[in-house]
């Protein structure tokens, strides 16, 4: 693709910072504070966030298993998670052995439907885990107020959206725990690599147990833990990273805002801002009919459009269940992304707009 949807932004400073912690020998750190460079990342990814404590893993995934397993989510147990997202977020619910209780979405915003969420409550659940996808923010309000009512703790799947803000408050710091990813493709990478937010002390200690074999202190196993350490290597390309993210969120906001003017008076539905969010534009998510065959053709131009997810959690063949998500399956059928990363160029976003025009005439 001549325009991917998505690709890291890396350049001299973290080309740089890998070679400095490859001469300088220390890759890893089995202490329970983790290594010079992980402790360095955490310090920042706080400060960015405004959280009072940050815990770095090895992926977003590893963020939301050792979030589960913080608040003793265990066999038995159910989690709410919408249906409509990345799989991670079933597999680290059936790690633990508890249940994942699919929920339909808001067609508004691609994300959880408290109504349906609430009406999927059981004697069963503990905790439910909103997902902010493409980088739109839940809504947390009324999510938070059911959560409260019912006594479940809630985890944030924020993996899509750091740096989108809901009243000036990052998402990921509205709950018990917030989950970010540093996937390559995501607004920041570290290679590989995830962190938990938390303002709970005792979470805290629990999580850095958590993901150095239950350990605190050398062989000292103190509760269940797994290898969820995050790596010098990726650490120290991190701390470079959420350095740059401010600048990189701008140029997203930037491209957002050209591309939407461009194709505002075309026959689709564009993605809009709610009243007091800042979204960081991880995905800019189009709803257009004929979606496959838009798709196919701007790939055919060197458009690396994409369709995140055409099958939801519970239509793939290891979760296959027989429930009715009216919003997940169209959604499923008719959403769109579109690139505006940082590497996009407003002559490629004029090139998308006329492209997607082109297409629309036909």
């Amino acid at each position: 693709m001549k325009i991917p949807i998505n690709v890291p932004l890396v350049g001299k400073e973290e080309i740089s910072a890998v070679i400095s912690t490859l001469k300088d020998g220390t890759l890893t750190s089995a202490a329970n504070e983790g290594g010079k460079n992980v402790r360095e990342f955490e310090k920042l990814a706080s400060s960015f966030v405004k959280s009072k404590f940050a815990v770095a893993v090895n992926s977003g995934t590893a963020a939301l298993q050792a979030s589960l397993v913080a608040l003793d989510i265990k066999k038995g147990d159910e989690v709410l998670i919408p249906s409509f997202t990345f799989v991670a977020t079933a597999n680290a619910v059936v790690s633990t052995g508890a249940k994942p209780v699919f929920v339909d979405i808001l067609g508004e915003n691609y994300t959880m439907d408290p109504r349906d969420m609430e009406k999927k409550i059981s004697k069963k659940t503990k905790a439910i885990i909103p997902v902010h996808l493409y980088g739109n923010v839940s809504f947390l309000d009324r999510i938070l107020e059911i959560s409260k009512k019912h006594n479940l703790s809630v985890i944030e799947d924020s993996a899509q959206s750091l740096g989108s803000t809901l009243k000036r408050k990052h998402t990921g710091t509205f709950s018990d725990l917030g989950c970010y990813s540093m996937y390559p493709a995501k607004v920041m990478t570290a290679g590989e690599g995830g962190f938990i937010v938390t303002s709970s002390k005792k979470l805290h200690e629990k999580l850095l147990m958590i993901r150095n074999h239950g350990m605190l202190k050398g062989y000292d196993t103190r509760m269940f833990g797994l290898n969820l350490r995050l790596p010098e290597i990726s650490a120290a390309i991190a701390k470079i990273q959420i350095k740059k993210l401010p600048k990189f969120l701008k140029t997203r906001k930037k491209n957002s805002k050209l591309l939407s003017q461009l194709i505002s008076d075309l026959k689709i539905k564009i993605p809009k801002e709610r009243k007091n969010e800042s979204v960081n534009w991880y995905l800019y998510t189009i709803e257009t009919s004929n979606r496959n065959k838009i798709l196919h053709k701007l790939n055919s131009k060197g458009i690396g459009a994409a369709a995140y997810y055409p099958t939801p959690i519970h239509k793939t063949p290891f979760y296959k269940q027989k429930i009715s998500l009216p919003q997940t399956d169209w959604a499923s059928s008719h959403v769109l992304s579109l690139p505006i990363h940082p590497k996009v160029n407003p002559k490629d976003i004029e090139f998308i707009a006329k492209t997607l025009r082109e297409i629309l005439n036909e």
